[in-house]
């Protein structure tokens, strides 16, 4: 995620803006700093009047701005969807070296990384559910969407840290196996943004471990320690790309090696940390997954073209090349892969037909090129955000401060889409539940089968 300056606003006695104007300004930095966090190459929004009339450029017009209501600016915790599996979840965090990889940054002297397992659990009895995020990680986050540049509210707005998920920490797992999923964020995100999705697939009988790629995702190890992630404030260039996407290949193969060696019993927390009872037993890595958004996306199949242990990936909307608008591609995209692979795109990007908008080359050579099972997804009404969890964290934010104005709709239109938070949410739990139930668990599902009434708003592309 981008870095933001992070000035907190004035007392709200001497706001002269409007609860409209202050969401409308929000929009030029808001939009522009997390699409360039999640990728690059994308347009950057100009501010919005929203009481401009008809045929006036986009901008705010300071003659205009007049007292209102003022919004009702407080730290906000939000409701995760609940998981729609049967299982009781548990979470556990897990710190690594690779001492294979040098990091003189690093108290170390070798890379680390933080891991999270979330695994269906057994019996729990009365451990607390976990944060969210860590308190020093909901700070890095929360700046990064507040402030001067930001989304025109105070520092502190989104509490994630007092946020509970469904899961509990460090709880004994189910006793029996259970196919593993890895999981990689978006440039720059942290691995908690998708918990809604981790906690689902969880909770329908899958270990997933969720990956921070140090250096470049916000990551908090043990002790208070804290990496900021990087730094730039602007979208990367191809090299940049092309470098995050190996470090990331090598940080998911690392975790595999990691997990095997859980699985055969041996400890692997660089500070000694125990795995919850039953989970080392617990992992079934014959059948193993992975799936990430934007960036994960390429670094899934990438992992995927490098390392055969994984079985089946999914790509959400991340493009296959270093740069969406000139290349190159990238190897995964000009040789595809051997076994399944899912590609899940918004409603805006990652086109496959030349004659269409945002067309992605990197897609359609990829679609030529797989020879294992292949699928081509689109979520209509969304846009690359809408795949984490901000899609229901931005609704809930944003009508706790400002109430039920209605400029909120056209705020989340531009910056997760016009779907409905809770629509996006279940069809993407489905599609990714299903994809994977069918490649790793040999479970047939008729929702891969073609357009089902169930969910009109999934477009089978291909």
């Amino acid at each position: 995620m981008s870095r933001m300056s992070n000035r907190r606003p004035s007392s709200p006695s001497s706001h002269v803006f409007t609860r409209r104007h202050l969401l409308g300004a929000g929009l030029t930095a808001g939009v522009a700093a997390g699409v360039a966090a999640a990728w690059p190459g994308l347009a950057q929004a100009a501010p919005i009047d929203p009481d401009a009339p008809a045929g006036v450029a986009p901008g705010l017009a300071p003659d205009r701005l007049r007292a209102q209501d003022e919004p009702n600016f407080h730290p906000v915790k939000f409701r995760l969807p609940a998981p729609t599996g049967r299982k009781a979840l548990g979470t556990t965090a897990i710190h690594l070296i690779d001492r294979s990889r040098p990091d003189p940054t690093m108290p170390s002297g070798h890379r680390e990384l933080m891991i999270s397992l979330w695994y269906p659990a057994g019996m729990f009895g009365s451990a607390p559910f976990a944060k969210y995020m860590p308190p020093r990680t909901s700070v890095e986050v929360d700046d990064a969407w507040t402030g001067e540049y930001g989304l025109a509210l105070p520092s502190g707005s989104f509490d994630f840290a007092s946020t509970e998920t469904h899961a509990r920490v460090d709880v004994p797992a189910q006793p029996m196996r259970h196919p593993v999923v890895l999981f990689s964020p978006g440039f720059q995100y942290s691995r908690f943004v998708n918990t809604a999705q981790v906690e689902d697939l969880a909770s329908r009988g899958y270990v997933v471990v969720t990956i921070d790629h140090s250096h470049e995702t916000p990551v908090e190890f043990p002790g208070g320690r804290f990496l900021p992630g990087a730094p730039e404030s602007e979208p990367p260039g191809p090299d940049q790309i092309r470098t995050a996407v190996e470090t990331r290949t090598a940080d998911a193969r690392f975790v595999l090696d990691q997990l095997e060696r859980m699985a055969d019993g041996r400890k692997v927390d660089a500070d000694g940390k125990d795995l919850p009872k039953d989970l080392a037993d617990g992992l079934d890595l014959r059948k193993a997954g992975m799936f990430g958004i934007g960036l994960g996306g390429y670094a899934t199949a990438n992992t995927m073209l490098q390392d055969r242990r994984i079985s089946a990936g999914i790509d959400l909307d991340g493009t296959l090349q270093d740069d969406r608008a000139k290349g190159p591609l990238g190897d995964v995209a000009e040789r595809g892969l051997d076994r399944p692979f899912l590609l899940f795109g918004s409603g805006e990007t990652q086109r496959t037909d030349p004659a269409k908008d945002n067309y992605d080359p990197s897609w359609a050579s990829f679609w030529t090129a797989q020879r294992g099972g292949r699928l081509n997804l689109a979520m209509a009404g969304t846009k690359q955000k809408a795949f984490t969890d901000y899609q229901f964290i931005f609704s809930q934010l944003f009508h706790d401060i400002y109430g039920e104005d209605p400029i909120i709709t056209s705020v989340m239109k531009a910056l997760v889409g016009s779907a409905k938070p809770a629509r996006s949410v279940l069809a993407q739990r489905e599609y990714i539940a299903a994809f994977f139930d069918q490649t790793l668990r040999r479970r047939p599902s008729p929702l891969l089968r073609g357009g089902s009434p169930k969910f009109p708003e999934v477009q089978f592309v291909r």
